[in-house]
């Protein structure tokens, strides 16, 4: 066994950068899953007091509450961030690192006021538009879809202060454990709103006005890519532009970098690879019923 052991080892590790050419050794710091998880709990925390945790909050601790939350979360943002810049390069300048990641996390908590009103938004929109919805607690405690966009919502501030990695591992969390797939990079309004919500997916260069509702199983993604002389995708914008109230039936996939008019409806199952003008409405031609006697629509 002891052999075994040892010469699978040996077998992993011997000439690893050559064994294995695009996975190479990664000798870095990196971010924690774990406290990551603990950073958007306590975002929510925040923007949702009273909501998760163990203790009470009412009108007499929510100072407190909030104080010690916020001071959480710039301890925890503060190392991931630090962790993030050592991961993407071998900073050698340890001091510059942390300048950079102390400046990135007090412009983040500065955000803060706006995340929770953009998400006060969402709780509403999501609440107007399902008739099965009882209360903004029923919506913010029980639907996946606070929590996706939650997720989306931090990382996205990350995203544009061009933290490495931690963009893309929070929403990831939530795509687990919701089936919700936003990229950090996409750009969304207020009050949006996701019924349902599995198996939506939002591309990077996605660009979401106000007041969009999206059911299950939509797909706002690319229609093809553009590649360099190596062959590899650019990053260029390839995803749909949805103009204020607009919403899509589950399903529906609409591809490239095509413009949705305001105030259009686009019905289930759609599969839209053009622009459509405002006030739009995008409908499936209806099942023909027939009767198959004796043989008939063989």
């Amino acid at each position: 066994m002891q052999h075994l052991i040892r010469r699978t080892v040996e077998q992993l590790t011997f000439n690893h950068t050559e064994v294995y050419p695009t996975i190479p050794l990664h000798d870095r710091r990196i971010p924690s899953l774990l406290r990551l998880r603990e950073l958007v709990d306590t975002v929510h925390a925040i923007v949702f007091p009273g909501y998760s945790g163990a203790s009470v909050v009412n009108e007499d601790s929510l100072l407190y509450h909030t104080g010690v939350a916020v001071e959480k979360v710039h301890q925890l943002l503060l190392q991931q961030v630090l962790d993030a810049l050592f991961f993407e390069i071998n900073a050698s300048d340890t001091i510059s690192a942390r300048e950079k990641a102390v400046e990135i996390t007090d412009t983040f908590l500065e955000r803060l006021p706006w995340l929770k009103y953009m998400l006060s938004t969402d709780v509403k929109a999501i609440f107007n538009s399902d008739p099965a919805a009882r209360s903004f607690d029923e919506v913010i405690f029980c639907y996946p879809a606070i929590n996706a966009i939650l997720n989306y919502r931090v990382a996205h501030e990350l995203f544009l202060l061009d933290v490495p990695v931690l963009p893309r591992i929070i929403t990831e969390i939530a795509h687990s454990e919701t089936g919700i797939d936003i990229h950090p990079g996409a750009q969304i309004g207020e009050y949006f709103s996701i019924d349902h919500g599995t198996g939506v997916v939002i591309g990077q260069t996605s660009i979401i006005g106000n007041h969009v509702t999206l059911y299950q199983g939509v797909t706002l993604g690319a229609k093809s890519f553009t590649l360099d002389n190596d062959g590899h995708p650019i990053d260029v914008p390839r995803h749909p532009i949805l103009e204020d109230n607009v919403t899509i039936y589950s399903n529906s996939s609409i591809l490239g970098r095509v413009t949705i008019g305001h105030d259009t409806i686009v019905g289930g199952n759609i599969w839209l690879t053009h622009s459509v003008p405002p006030y739009s409405r995008i409908l499936q031609t209806k099942a023909i019923a027939l009767d198959l006697l004796d043989g008939a629509g063989i």
